[in-house]
């Protein structure tokens, strides 16, 4: 049976416009799927609009900061409202890059060599740098959509590019620069999708490349079998060590030197019909309105409850004679201590 379905689009940043597409592009494949679907327009006063709205689960088409990052995650979860995506930590997790950087790392898994730096750091730009060299990828610590994102070759264009990421959030990521394929891995119910080559016509996939045209895709990668399952198999284990769950995607370098490297996690990637996750879903014989139901199927939320206690009268008075004594005895023997220390 159809579900009511609260559709979340726009939002506060810089994401907004592709935000838009997203969401009126999920409206008409989960009308078409028979549910009844409402647009939600994220911005201030969210949280009232939301508990007005007749629905049982909102379907997130939110991207970047304040909508991809956890905090409106955390409002649906006070409101008790199933969502899909991942939940409230894994979702800010995967949205601060030098974070979800630091957990790659934990769990053993390759990521390019790079460092954070705010906008109150930049005289320290070039100590901070050091021998990392060029070229250089910039992006926003915390962001997405390629907004911010540039490829740099020498000093002069590291401070401006820093000071442009820094527009986004505050802070920016500054990482080696890897050469090779990027390969970007769908993942679905917990399972491994597909896989997709990004081949843009200049260097680097920005924001121009991925949105104005030009870049052409292989489905699957130009790779040998073997390297593929292991891409693959590495892209899923980044989305487990953050913890996500429901479905996005992966993006990583197959580098020239035979070393794949893992970039970031999409929580909420593109959902256009058009965009990577749908064209990897079609490789698979999914159309977009089947690929959106099953997203929607996957809705939940934390549900992190609390066990009941135990009614007084279930514990006997001289258990609790027991308790209070042994507890005497061991606040004597601490006085006794810290009296010898």
């Amino acid at each position: 049976m159809g579900k009511r379905v609260g559709v979340l689009m726009g939002g506060w940043g810089e994401e907004r416009e592709i935000s838009l597409k997203t969401g009126e592009a999920v409206v008409a494949a989960l009308e078409e799927q028979g549910h009844t679907v409402t647009r939600i327009f994220a911005g201030p006063g969210l949280d009232r609009v939301l508990r007005g709205a007749e629905m049982d689960v909102a379907f997130l088409a939110l991207h970047g900061r304040m909508g991809e990052d956890g905090k409106v995650q955390g409002l649906l979860e006070l409101l008790e409202l199933p969502y899909t995506g991942s939940g409230v930590l894994a979702s800010a997790l995967a949205m601060n890059k030098p974070f979800a950087k630091k957990l790659f790392r934990l769990h053993n898994l390759p990521t390019p060599q790079g460092y954070r730096i705010g906008r109150d750091e930049l005289s320290s730009l070039q100590e901070r740098h050091g021998d990392l060299g060029f070229p250089c990828v910039v992006k926003p610590a915390c962001g997405g959509s390629s907004v911010g994102l540039a490829r740099v070759s020498d000093d002069e264009a590291l401070s401006s590019a820093v000071a442009e990421a820094c527009r986004y959030g505050g802070e920016a990521l500054v990482e080696r620069y890897v050469r090779g394929r990027e390969v970007t891995v769908g993942i679905l119910g917990g399972e491994v999708l597909g896989s997709c080559e990004i081949s843009y016509p200049r260097e680097g996939f920005d924001y121009e490349a991925k949105y104005k045209g030009g870049s052409r895709y292989f489905l699957p990668p130009r790779l040998s079998p073997t390297r593929l399952a292991n891409v693959e198999a590495l892209a899923l284990a980044a989305w487990r060590a953050l913890g996500c769950r429901g479905y996005g995607r992966v993006d990583l370098i197959c580098s020239d030197e035979e070393n794949d490297v893992v970039l970031e996690v999409n929580t909420l990637p593109g959902m256009t019909p058009t965009s990577l996750l749908p064209k990897i879903a079609a490789q698979r014989g999914i159309r977009f309105p089947e690929l959106c139901d099953r997203i929607l199927s996957l809705a939940t939320r934390d549900e992190a409850g609390v066990t009941e206690a135990p009614e007084m009268g279930a514990v006997q008075p001289a258990a609790l004679r027991a308790v209070g004594g042994a507890h005497a005895r061991n606040c004597q023997s601490a006085f006794a201590l810290r009296g010898s220390a």
